[in-house]
């Protein structure tokens, strides 16, 4: 298809963002939006802009665009932050609680073992807060100790031969202090993340790979959502699902299509999975819902599906296809097209520097400008003229990603 045939194709499209595991309010993401587009299009010689959403419904904003035609789309965020803060432990017991959990659900069920196969940096990333929480947990009782005796010191008294009132003296002190260090690494958790991943990955691992009744219900809604969409005269649907929000699109897209609601008469639906961390849920045993969604979904034509990771994404299973190292890849599989970012390509080696070792903001880098863009452009994608089918209709699958099953548990029937 030529670019003459391709332009003007799409006039009006609807965008549905699905946040990853993230307690903080959508407004961020209008933000980055707004701060992201304006960037990338002075780098690529377009306009954009955004203002205001009109009417209910799900948080969002209305773009405009010129990218070789006019193009209007609007962008909904599917919330389900409040169900992340509701799931995040109140107390610093319940999130040591949590971490005992998580790693022996990962490691007995061998799923810790069969990631790192696949891709190391997810499960580094995985094993920080483990570590990061027990380092703390060490200090705080290491200092604690030290200082304890330090004040028994102070009155005269030698540690080597404690009575019972010296204990009684060294306890309290002990404990008040390893105590208020505890307390002060969590408060200072937005340096740390220790406690925020250490919430994301219990909430998988709490539930064995399947979701909560609660998240079941939000999904249930999400799907009306899009559903509704598709019955409107845009020319194309577009669901973007970042992080933990692949997993969450692609149950919601695979309902919608058993069910009958994706018109072949309707919008283009179009599925963009970003920066995904599918495997972190589906390696465990009771994802069978999700291992019967991507076998699904990879069959269907009901809907376009890419998947775009970078190897410099240390917290995404890059170039890791999710059907096929779940293990559930039917014959005639033809989704997902799995497409790298390639950071140290689509970033200027300045631009690298400044951000190689940001890992949280690399992992948003898709959302994001790039200054030395290839055929990956967030901004294009979503108000561009050109749907993401057409798109990446010719393109290739990189030749570096990883398609060898992997994962122990492959069943796809509770």
């Amino acid at each position: 298809m030529s670019e003459a045939d391709l332009n003007m194709q799409v006039r009006r499209r609807r965008v549905f963002y699905i946040p990853g595991y993230d307690p903080i309010h959508p407004r961020r993401y209008r933000e980055l939006y707004r701060k992201e587009s304006a960037a990338q299009a002075e780098i690529s010689g377009y306009a954009i802009g955004i203002s205001p959403k009109q009417g209910g419904g799900a948080y969002g904003w209305h773009v405009q665009a010129e990218i070789g035609a006019p193009v209007q789309a609007d962008v909904d965020v599917l919330v389900w932050s409040d169900i992340v803060r509701d799931s995040m432990s109140n107390t610093i017991g319940a999130t040591y609680l949590q971490l005992a959990r998580t790693a022996w659900t990962y490691i007995t069920s061998g799923a810790l073992r069969r990631l790192m196969w696949l891709r190391k940096g997810p499960v580094i990333a995985a094993l920080y807060p483990v570590g990061m929480l027990l380092l703390q947990l060490l200090l705080a009782l290491v200092v604690g100790g030290q200082v304890g005796r330090l004040a028994l010191a102070g009155l005269g008294v030698v540690w080597d031969a404690p009575d019972l009132v010296n204990s009684l003296i060294w306890w309290p002190i002990f404990l008040a202090l390893a105590v208020w260090i505890l307390r002060w690494f969590k408060r200072m958790d937005g340096r740390f993340f220790a406690y925020y991943l250490m919430h994301d990955y219990a909430y998988s691992a709490n539930w064995n790979g399947a979701n909560p009744p609660e998240l079941e219900a939000r999904m249930a809604e999400f799907g009306d959502t899009i559903a509704a969409a598709l019955e409107t005269d845009a020319d194309e649907v577009l669901v973007v699902g970042h992080s933990s929000g692949a997993h969450l699109a692609v149950s919601i897209l695979a309902d919608l299509i058993r069910a009958g609601r994706v018109r072949a008469d309707g919008p283009k639906l179009a599925f963009l999975s970003l920066g995904q961390v599918v495997p972190m849920v589906s390696f465990l045993r009771e994802a069978h819902r999700l291992r019967n969604d991507l076998a699904f979904l990879s069959l269907r034509d009901e809907l376009t599906w890419v998947d775009v990771t970078a190897p410099g994404d240390g917290c995404a299973f890059a170039l890791c296809d999710p059907v096929a190292v779940s293990g559930v890849a039917p014959d005639g599989k033809k989704w997902p097209l799995i497409m790298s970012a390639a950071f140290t390509q689509t970033l200027s080696p300045e631009r690298w520097k400044e951000l190689r070792w940001k890992f949280f903001r690399l992992h948003f880098q898709y959302l994001c400008a790039f200054d030395r863009p290839n055929d990956y452009d967030y901004f294009q994608i979503t108000a561009g003229p050109v749907t993401l089918a057409d798109r990446y209709r010719d393109r290739p699958p990189s030749k570096s990603r990883i398609d060898v099953p992997a994962s122990k548990y492959t069943s796809v029937a509770p």
